[in-house]
C-alpha cells in the first residue's frame, strides 16, 4: 500500500501560514483499509465509530471515554436527560440539549432527531439510507416507535420493557437535514461535507488514503474540545506496516502495533499504551440443522484445544489476555460457568472421538474469517495457530477470508443464509462494555437476523428467561445477577469458541504527550495533545 506523503504536505500549507501560529497536526495510523462511512452511522464495525462517529457527530446517550482508572459510564449526550414513563415502561423521554448547532450552523432540535431516526428506521422516508441503516437498525432492536413531543423533547416508545435500552442508544449519531438539504439530498455528496454536532469536522477525504479532521472550535462540550488543531487518518490495515510507518514518521500514532516490533518501537522512543478493555476475540459457532457444532461434544473440544496462553506469549507478546467466556472473570456478569476454558488437548480428542471423528478421520468444515482490520488483532496469525490446535486433534478448518465489513455482512446475515452454505463458524471480534453486546444481542433467541447477531441461531429456554427478567427490572444488582446466569449457562453450552480479550493497545511517537486510553473498545481522540 502506498502512504500518502502527508508530510510534504503539511510543510506547504506551514509555509503558506507564514509568521501565524503553526498548525498542530496529529496523524493517526489506524487499522482499517479504508475510512469508515463519514455520513453519520460508522461501517467497518464497532471500533470504526471512534474514527468518523463520535469525532464528527455525537448521541443523544455519550460512553465515558475520557478516563482511565475505571470503566466508563452512561453520561449525558446531546439529551441532558432522559427518563422511563413508571406509568408505561415502554416509553423513554429524552430531554435534548439547548442551544447546540451543527457544523453548517443549523439549529438540532427534536425534529433533526426524527428526521435521523426516519434515515435508519422507515423504509418509505425520501431520505432513508439502506448503506447506514444497515450499520445501526440491528443495533436499534428494541425501537417500535418514535414521536416529537415538543422542539427539545423526543419519545421512543420500545417494542417490551428494556431497562437496557439507553444502551442502544450509544449507537445512533445525529446529522444535519439542513446539510443534507443543502447538498441536494445526496449522501454521496453529504459523505464528502457531511455535518455534525462533534468536535471535529471532516475537511478532507480521500478514499483508502486520509480523512482529515479538523478541531471544530464551537463545540458545545468545552470540556471536549480536541487538543490539535488537525487529526488525520491513515488506514494501514496491516500491523508491521503501521508499526514501521511510526517508526519512520509517517504517522505519530497508531493502533495495535505488531507484537514483535514492540522492543524496536521502544527503542524508537515510542510509547505502548494500553488497558483493561471489554473486547473479546471469538468465533460464532452455527447451531442450525446440518452444522457439525450442533453437538455439545464438539463445541466443548474446540474450546478445548485452543492454546490460548501460547496466542498470548508467542504471537501477541503479552497485549491479550486468555478468555475464560464472553467477559472478563472480574466481570459481575462473569457468574460460575462449570465449564473451563482451559488448555487439554487429550480431553479435547475424547470428546472428538466420543463424536465419531480423529486426526485419521477428520471433521472437515469451513469458518469465515477477516484478512485484518479494527478489532481483528493479528486475524491471520491467530486464526492460522488456532487452525493448527484443531488439526491435533481431528478437525480441519478451512477458511474463507473476506474484508472485515463482508464479515460484518456475513455476520448479521445469520448462519441460514444461503450465501454462507458450508461455514459453520463467523470469527468476528467484538465489544462487551454493556449488557446488550456482552449478552443479549447474541445469546437471545429473539435476537437472530434480521434483529441481531446471534448468529448461530442459539437457543436455549433459561437463557432466554434470564435475559428477559434483566431486562424488566430496573435494579441494576438484580440485573447483574440474572446477566451472571446467563453468562455461566452459555459457557457451559460452549456456544462460542472464546480465545483472548484485547487490551486495544496502541504505539504512540514522542511527538504525543498526552492520550487517554480509556477501558473501552472506543478512544476518545480529542484527548491526544502535543504538549
Amino acid at each position: 500500500m502506498r502512504l500518502p506523503n502527508l508530510t510534504i504536505a503539511f510543510a506547504c500549507a506551514a509555509l503558506a501560514a507564514g509568521t501565524a501560529r503553526a498548525e498542530t497536526v496529529v496523524r493517526y495510523g489506524i487499522s482499517l483499509a479504508d475510512i469508515p462511512l463519514t455520513t453519520g452511522q460508522p461501517d467497518r464495525g464497532a471500533g470504526a465509530y471512534q474514527f468518523t462517529g463520535y469525532t464528527i457527530y455525537d448521541p443523544l446517550v455519550a460512553w465515558e471515554m475520557n478516563v482511565a482508572d475505571r470503566p466508563g459510564r452512561l453520561v449525558p449526550g446531546l439529551a441532558t436527560g432522559w427518563t422511563v414513563d413508571e406509568a408505561d415502561r415502554t416509553k423513554w423521554r429524552f430531554i435534548l440539549r439547548p442551544g447546540v448547532t451543527f457544523h453548517d450552523g443549523s439549529a438540532f432540535d427534536a425534529d433533526a432527531v426524527i428526521w435521523n431516526l426516519d434515515k435508519v428506521l422507515k423504509e418509505d422516508a425520501p431520505h432513508f439510507d439502506k448503506r447506514q441503516s444497515a450499520q445501526v437498525r440491528p443495533r436499534l432492536p428494541s425501537v417500535k416507535s418514535y414521536a416529537k413531543v415538543d422542539p427539545m423533547t423526543v419519545e421512543i416508545t420500545t417494542k417490551e420493557i428494556d431497562s437496557f435500552f439507553p444502551y442502544q442508544m450509544l449507537w445512533f449519531l445525529v446529522s444535519s437535514p439542513a446539510q443534507y438539504e443543502r447538498l441536494g439530498r445526496d449522501w454521496e455528496r453529504f459523505a464528502r461535507e457531511p455535518s455534525g454536532t462533534g468536535p471535529f469536522r471532516l475537511t478532507g477525504l480521500v478514499p483508502r488514503e486520509r480523512a482529515e479532521l479538523s478541531r471544530n472550535a464551537a463545540y458545545w462540550d468545552k470540556a471536549r474540545l480536541p487538543k490539535v488543531d488537525k487529526l488525520v487518518l491513515v488506514p494501514i490495515p496491516e500491523a508491521l506496516q503501521r508499526s514501521n510507518a511510526l517508526l519512520a514518521g509517517q504517522v505519530d500514532l497508531i493502533e495495535t502495533p505488531a507484537p514483535d516490533t514492540l522492543p524496536r518501537l521502544r527503542q524508537g522512543g515510542a510509547r505502548i499504551v494500553q488497558n483493561v478493555t471489554p473486547h473479546v476475540w471469538n468465533y460464532h459457532l452455527s447451531t442450525v440443522e446440518g452444522s457439525p457444532w450442533t453437538d455439545i461434544r464438539l463445541r466443548k473440544a474446540l474450546n478445548l484445544a485452543v492454546d490460548r496462553q501460547g496466542i498470548v506469549d508467542d504471537l501477541l507478546n503479552g497485549l491479550a489476555r486468555p478468555a475464560k467466556g464472553q467477559v472478563d472473570p472480574t466481570s459481575p456478569w462473569f457468574g460460575k460457568p462449570t465449564f473451563d476454558l482451559t488448555y487439554d488437548l487429550a480431553a479435547a480428542k475424547k470428546l472428538v472421538a466420543a463424536a465419531g471423528y480423529s486426526p485419521e478421520k477428520p471433521l472437515r468444515t469451513t469458518f469465515a474469517i477477516a484478512q485484518g482490520g479494527t478489532g481483528q488483532m493479528l486475524s491471520l496469525p491467530m486464526n492460522e495457530a488456532i487452525q493448527q490446535n484443531l488439526k491435533e486433534i481431528g478437525i480441519e478448518i478451512d477458511f474463507r477470508v473476506v474484508e472485515l465489513e463482508t464479515l460484518y455482512t456475513y455476520w448479521r446475515q445469520g448462519a441460514k443464509n444461503p450465501g454462507l452454505t458450508g461455514v459453520t463458524a463467523n470469527n468476528v471480534a467484538y465489544v462487551t462494555s454493556d449488557p446488550l453486546y456482552a449478552i443479549v444481542r447474541f445469546f437471545a433467541s429473539n435476537q437472530v437476523n434480521p434483529v441481531g447477531v446471534n448468529w448461530g441461531y442459539y437457543k436455549n429456554a433459561k437463557v432466554d428467561a434470564w435475559i428477559d427478567e434483566a431486562k424488566r427490572s430496573f435494579d441494576p444488582r438484580r440485573q447483574d445477577e440474572l446477566l451472571a446466569l446467563a453468562h455461566a449457562q452459555v459457557v457451559d453450552d460452549a456456544v462460542l469458541v472464546w480465545v483472548v480479550h484485547d487490551t486495544n493497545p496502541h504505539a504512540l511517537s514522542p511527538r504525543v504527550k498526552s492520550f487517554v486510553q480509556a477501558q473501552h473498545w472506543f478512544q476518545d481522540l480529542t484527548t491526544i495533545g502535543l504538549d
